[in-house]
């Protein structure tokens, strides 16, 4: 069993999916958000969403970094994490204005103050206030804050976002087809509207990046950060402290814990640009979230083989986490992003456009696989570290 199983969590989420397997899947079943009929409106040519996500267990990893530096600002990347998750979610089938966010935040009262609520709230209106540069425009409408100390050891940070959109501008994931290439897009570096280094971790996998890289030391200063039933073998497991310092090419020393915490990186900015000017040339879009490298599988048109034989170099932290929890290739790819969070599904004439486009935003880009016919569905992952398949 992985060491992501024996913490109580899954990431390709098999009993989550066993759940709703009966339920509706929406107009478009291959699209990477449920979308449906115009509720709303009334009009037979848009539809409606309203999707849910969060900042995840990255609440615990900011928990334990203020309680040990007193620094409170580290909850505005929380706030951004939740709202990421949700919004790349909606860039991947092609909505990214005119959206409404609602976030929800179930706290213990008796841990976590009211310092730190403020910041989570006006971190979040300020990162929409970014946004709104870029023509990203999405309106906070408040939400639910909550004390359920008896639910929560310490805090959960989530958040839904609503929108409505015309059909025509859906990006479905029904044209994904054999010949196709996938751009892949970093999720790492400073992309032009961030402020600092972004490790490209994400909020995926956040449970065995916490547990694999931190020291045993923390289990016993923070009892509330951790299940208690859990196995003390996979329990804070690593040699770091969130106060260690790193050194990153380019950027210089940078802490564990900031590298561990790095806001969620959105794309919006870049993807609005690529849906204004080459809509047409976009196929498919995948948020490489839950599932790392793997997560495109689900939502794939019909049988095909995805080759990912250009992978990019994978950013320190991963590395990291690696040697910390001596997990196998296999796992890292099917935990985390390892280096690209957005996949672009699109011909090999229309590639080179789409990262100049990134390019412009100072995020790196490559055509990293393409897309072959098959009789099954298939995942290749290929690369210095040797060759993985997947089969469906």
């Amino acid at each position: 069993m992985s060491l992501y199983a024996q913490r109580g969590v899954s990431a390709q989420k098999e009993e989550v999916h066993a759940a709703i397997q009966h339920l509706d899947q929406g107009l478009y079943p291959n699209a990477f958000c449920k979308l449906y009929a115009d509720y709303l409106g009334g009009q037979s040519d848009y539809i409606n969403i309203m999707h849910a996500d969060g900042a995840g267990t990255k609440s615990i990893l900011a928990y334990i970094y203020w309680k040990e530096t007193g620094d409170a600002s580290v909850w505005k990347g929380i706030a951004q994490d939740a709202i990421a998750m949700n919004l790349d979610d909606l860039l991947c089938v092609g909505i990214y204005d005119q959206i409404l966010f609602s976030s929800t935040i179930d706290r213990n009262k008796l841990v976590i103050t009211g310092e730190v609520l403020s910041v989570l709230i006006n971190g979040t209106q300020d990162f929409f206030t970014t946004l709104k540069n870029f023509g990203v425009n999405i309106e906070f409408l408040g939400g639910e804050t909550a004390d359920v100390g008896d639910v929560v050891r310490t805090i959960a940070v989530n958040g839904t976002m609503t929108a409505r959109w015309p059909k025509s501008k859906l990006i479905t994931n029904d044209l994904i087809a054999p010949g196709q290439v996938i751009v892949g897009f970093s999720s790492h570096g400073k992309a032009s509207y961030e402020t600092d280094y972004n490790s490209g971790l994400g909020s995926n996998g956040l449970t065995s990046a916490r547990h694999d890289v931190l020291s045993k030391e923390y289990a016993t200063k923070y009892p509330e950060t951790f299940e208690p039933t859990l196995n003390d073998q996979v329990v804070y497991i690593g040699k770091n402290k969130v106060t260690d310092m790193l050194e990153i090419p380019g950027f210089g020393l940078v802490s564990v814990g900031k590298l561990l915490l790095s806001p969620t990186r959105t794309y919006a900015p870049l993807v609005k640009a690529i849906l204004t000017e080459h809509f047409e040339a976009v196929k498919g879009m995948i948020h490489c979230s839950g599932g790392g490298q793997t997560k495109c599988m689900k939502y794939l048109p019909g049988n095909m083989r995805i080759v990912k034989d250009n992978l990019m170099e994978p950013p320190p932290i991963f590395k990291l986490i690696q040697e910390n929890s001596g997990a196998n290739t296999k796992e890292m790819y099917q935990v985390f992003n390892m280096g690209h969070r957005l996949e672009i599904f699109t011909d090999s004439a229309s590639a080179a456009a789409l990262i100049e486009i990134a390019k412009t935003f100072n995020i790196e880009a490559q055509v990293i696989g393409r897309v072959e016919a098959a009789t099954s569905k298939e995942l290749v992952l290929a690369g210095s570290f040797g060759k993985e398949v997947f089969s469906y």
